[in-house]
């Protein structure tokens, strides 16, 4: 008796130990394409415009290469739902805005403005399609994990 609840002990502790390890598995970015070299590469400035003029909210990107990425490399529109981008929107401006406030630990030339976004106002689904995709774009091309998700490309 006392050796079969040793033994459903010892299998216990194998099966939890099996399942603790397959949860710790790590996530694997998704390399780097060739058109995707092209547009970090880029070296003239595009400058992007996101609005809503209903909402008067407008956000300006100048980055290089970042037109390029979205008309060669990003999901076509709809590919998304409006739910899902305002979702990781969220996630990445809190992230983006935490970083901004600290300098000395996050460079101050990758994040030099906070972002207002207020996950309670529908910006529509192009703002939120394009700030989503330039939260991918940035990520990819300087590396940097603004949450817990890999970029979706």
């Amino acid at each position: 008796m006392l050796i079969k609840s040793f033994l459903k002990i010892i299998a216990f502790i194998i099966v939890m130990a099996l399942a603790i390890g397959s949860c710790t598995g790590t996530k694997q970015a998704v390399e780097v394409t060739d058109q995707e070299k092209m547009a970090f590469n880029q070296k003239e400035g595009d400058t992007i415009t996101i609005a809503n003029e209903s909402l008067e909210y407008d956000i300006i990107i100048i980055e290089p290469g970042f037109n390029f990425w979205l008309q060669s490399v990003a999901k076509p529109r709809q590919y998304y739902s409006q739910s899902f981008m305002e979702n990781r929107n969220n996630i990445y401006v809190r992230e983006w805005n935490a970083r901004v406030l600290q300098p000395q630990r996050f460079g101050p030339n990758l994040y030099e403005l906070q972002i207002n976004y207020d996950p309670q106002t529908d910006y529509g689904y192009e703002v939120n399609y394009q700030l989503y995709n330039y939260f991918i774009y940035f990520k990819r091309k300087y590396n940097q994990r603004l949450g817990p998700f890999v970029p979706r490309i």
